[in-house]
């Protein structure tokens, strides 16, 4: 298969002014940047202004590291601070998958990276049950266990202690809690930002928590969806990345409702981790913009 042209992505974000694209364009043509994909939007709420530029690595005289830190001056020029960032599609990203018991979120992903579609490598996969163990390590992946003890404070912060142990161990791009039964607690939250993934299994704001497919069910509900998100402090309300939705209607019972939205949380999972992958979305506040 043949190698895909190696790129350099910058993302950036900074308040809102005249001469901003032309900055940017002349700082890239000063050295031969060879611009092959380019988005830009401004937010009048917030007079915010967004970009993602993509830039061939052969154009430039430089590499990633040297062009991080020419385009730093850039960013602080124009006030974005830290709301920039340079990234190399010729790095490997590196994707560490959470689970419990239900499979089917992860059995799509691990099916997606063997067929390169989704061209990641998954270094490991962590379970709090052993019910999946079996299909990770089908695909070479090792499995790592980590119970965690109901109604032990002290057992469950060992078991959280082990679990950063085990991801951070491999530096990945995403976290993806495919399905894990699991409320991080705020430090790793905080740690994990902007690249710890959920599947919640409803379209939110409605149905947070627990249960959501009885909730919409209770409520007659015409429509059940899922939505890929960011995590954070806060339960099921960090910035959306993805959303979807499939139709049901009065006959449908609530494993009727189940087994339809478990195929709308497999492709929502895989577009938003697809998207954070290649550097498309932007955060601002709580809120996203999807490049």
């Amino acid at each position: 298969m043949p190698q895909p042209e190696r790129r350099y992505v910058i993302t950036f974000g900074c308040p809102d002014r005249t001469g901003i694209v032309a900055r940017i364009s002349s700082f890239l043509a000063e050295h031969g940047g060879w611009i092959v994909e380019a988005a830009y939007h401004t937010d009048p709420a917030t007079n915010w202004f967004f970009t993602r530029q993509e830039v061939r690595a052969d154009s430039l005289p430089f590499g990633v590291a040297e062009l991080r830190e020419r385009f730093g001056l850039v960013a602080r020029e124009l006030g974005a601070n830290a709301n920039w960032r340079v990234t190399d599609t010729g790095e490997r990203r590196r994707v560490v998958l959470l689970v419990s018991k239900e499979g089917h979120c992860l059995y799509d992903l691990l099916g997606r990276v063997a067929s390169r579609e989704l061209d990641v490598d998954v270094p490991a996969v962590i379970g709090n049950h052993t019910d999946l163990a079996g299909i990770t390590r089908a695909h070479g992946i090792p499995f790592h266990h980590v119970p965690f003890p109901a109604g032990d404070p002290e057992g469950r912060q060992a078991a959280f202690a082990q679990l950063r142990q085990l991801v951070d161990a491999h530096r990945p791009h995403a976290v993806v809690l495919a399905r894990f039964m699991q409320v991080l607690p705020t430090e790793l939250c905080a740690d994990w930002a902007g690249r710890a993934l959920n599947i919640h299994h409803s379209f939110l704001p409605s149905f947070v928590g627990a249960r959501p497919y009885h909730q919409a069910h209770s409520r007659g509900v015409k429509l059940v969806g899922a939505t890929c998100h960011y995590v954070t402090a806060e339960l099921d309300q960090g910035p959306i990345i993805e959303q979807d939705v499939i139709r049901v209607d009065h006959t449908d019972s609530i494993p009727d409702m189940v087994r339809k939205g478990r195929d709308i949380e497999k492709v929502v999972l895989a577009r938003g981790l697809r998207w954070h992958l290649e550097d498309r979305v932007l955060v601002h506040g709580n809120q996203t913009v999807i490049f």
